[in-house]
């Protein structure tokens, strides 16, 4: 049976998570899962210098978040940070110090995550 439709699509872009349609006017993000579209279909890739600066400045938990733009998980990485050391603290009372151990752990963990976290800071410069 032919179509009403004067120029039906062949087929209608969908998104790559959920499947779901998306819409022509926006191709490049679904409003049903929140999926974005990298620009010019490049995705992020780890190892750049603000990288490399937003590691240094975890040292202190969080800095390197802010750095990239990304100011309410780092709050909760510096917050996160006071937290640990006082739960080492407590830990390293009971286990004759070796809880001392954990922590370069936590520092370790949120380095790796910041190294390959996508920069916000250069996206809304355009730098």
């Amino acid at each position: 049976m032919p179509t009403t439709e004067a120029n039906p699509p062949l087929t209608a872009p969908r998104c790559p998570l959920c499947d779901a349609p998306l819409d022509p006017a926006h191709p490049d993000a679904c409003s049903k899962c929140d999926w974005v579209a990298h620009p010019h279909g490049q995705p992020h890739t780890a190892g750049s210098l603000r990288d490399k600066i937003a590691v240094c400045l975890s040292v202190v938990p969080g800095l390197g978040h802010i750095y990239k733009g990304h100011k309410l998980s780092g709050a909760l990485y510096l917050l996160g940070a006071v937290f640990a050391c006082l739960a080492v603290a407590v830990a390293g009372t009971f286990t004759a110090g070796f809880a001392v151990f954990l922590l370069p752990l936590y520092w370790i963990g949120v380095m790796l995550q910041v190294y390959f976290l996508e920069d916000l800071a250069v996206k809304k410069t355009g730098t």
